[in-house]
C-alpha cells in the first residue's frame, strides 16, 4: 500500500485509504520554472504509483499565468496532462485528497506532499520562457521556441526522437551560465528524458542541485539502460522475479522513493544470477512508474 509523508504533520498516511476508492491529486504550480515542473513530475509519479496499485485517480492542476509554458514543459518531460482544477469542494466521494505543492507554497487543507526546490548549479536546467532573452524565473518572455528552451539557463530540452547520442554532454544541452547569452538554436539531438532522470535521482523531499555533470551522468545512464534493454529483449522472456518486484514496490510505496527504485534497477543490471529476459521484464515494469521510455530502442541495430 502506497504511503506518503504528510508535510503538515510529518506522519505517514495512506495515499489510498479505501480499496478502489477514488484519490484526487490536486497539483499547485503557480509558475513555470523548474521547481514547478518538478512539482508536476512528483504528481505524475504519484498518479502512476496509485494506478499501478489499482486505485482510480482524478488529477487536477491549479496554475498561474504561466500555465501554458508549464504544460508545454511537462509534455516534453513525458508528464501526462492534468485537468484544469474545477471549483469544487469536498463531498465528491473521494476517499483521499492529496495536494502536491512546492515547499512553502500555498495549498488547501488536507494531506500534502511538499516538493523541495530545484537549485541552480552550472546547469540550472529549466523549461519554458522566451528564446534568447535570458529572463530570470517568473519573468514573462516574448515567445516560446519550438523545443522548450530554458529562460533561466539557456538549457534546451527537446529535439528529434531517436537522435540523442550515447553521451549527452553539457555543451550539447546548451547549458550556459546564467549571465551568458543562450545559443540561438536548440540542438536537435537532446532527449528530455535525461532531465527527467536527473530530477528523479533525488527524493522529492530533497533539493535537486542541477549541474552539467549530473545531466551528463543521467545521459550516460539512460543511454546505457536503453541499449541494454534492447539487447535483453532479444533473449527468451522471463518473468520479473518475485523478490525484485517486491523490492521495487516496497521502494515506490514508501513515500515515492524513486531513488530506491533506481537502486534496484542498478542491482538488476549487474546481478549475474538473473537471466536477460528477466532483466528486460523488470526494466519494462519499473518504467511504468519512471516514464523514461526505456524500451524506446527495441529493434534498433546493436
Amino acid at each position: 500500500m502506497l504511503r506518503i509523508i504528510d508535510a503538515r504533520t510529518g506522519e505517514p498516511v495512506d495515499a489510498a485509504p479505501a480499496r478502489r476508492g477514488l484519490t484526487r491529486v490536486e497539483v499547485h504550480a503557480p509558475g513555470s520554472d523548474t521547481t514547478n515542473l518538478r512539482v508536476l513530475l512528483v504528481a505524475d509519479l504519484l498518479v502512476r504509483a496509485l494506478e499501478l496499485g489499482g486505485t482510480p485517480v482524478w488529477a487536477t492542476l491549479t496554475g498561474g499565468r504561466r500555465q501554458a509554458e508549464l504544460r508545454a514543459g511537462a509534455a516534453l518531460l513525458g508528464i501526462r496532462p492534468f485537468e484544469d482544477s474545477p471549483d469544487v469542494g469536498a463531498g465528491l466521494g473521494e476517499a483521499q485528497v492529496v495536494h502536491v505543492a512546492a515547499e512553502g507554497g500555498s495549498a488547501s487543507e488536507g494531506v500534502r506532499i511538499a516538493v523541495a526546490p530545484v537549485q541552480r548549479g552550472d546547469a540550472g536546467a529549466s523549461v519554458g520562457g522566451a528564446g534568447g532573452t535570458g529572463a530570470s524565473a517568473g519573468e514573462p518572455g516574448e515567445s516560446d521556441p519550438p523545443h522548450g528552451r530554458s529562460a533561466e539557463s539557456g538549457a534546451w530540452i527537446g529535439g528529434s526522437a531517436g537522435s540523442d547520442p550515447p553521451h549527452v554532454r553539457s555543451t550539447e544541452w546548451g547549458l550556459l551560465p546564467h549571465a551568458q547569452p543562450a545559443e540561438s538554436d536548440p540542438p536537435e539531438h537532446t532527449d528530455p528524458a535525461v532531465l527527467r532522470l536527473a530530477l528523479l535521482s533525488r527524493h522529492h523531499s530533497a533539493p535537486v542541485h542541477l549541474e552539467a555533470a549530473g545531466l551528463d551522468d543521467a545521459g550516460v545512464t539512460l543511454a546505457r539502460w536503453r541499449g541494454a534493454v534492447a539487447r535483453w529483449a532479444r533473449r527468451p522472456s522471463r518473468p520479473v522475479p518475485d523478490d525484485v518486484r517486491g523490492r521495487l514496490r516496497a521502494a515506490w510505496e514508501d513515500d515515492l522513493d524513486v531513488p530506491g527504485v533506481l537502486d534496484v534497477l542498478r542491482h538488476v543490471e549487474t546481478d549475474p544470477d538473473l537471466p536477460d529476459g528477466a532483466r528486460f521484464e523488470t526494466y519494462a515494469y519499473a518504467d511504468r512508474l519512471l516514464g523514461l521510455d526505456l524500451t524506446r530502442d527495441l529493434g534498433t541495430p546493436s
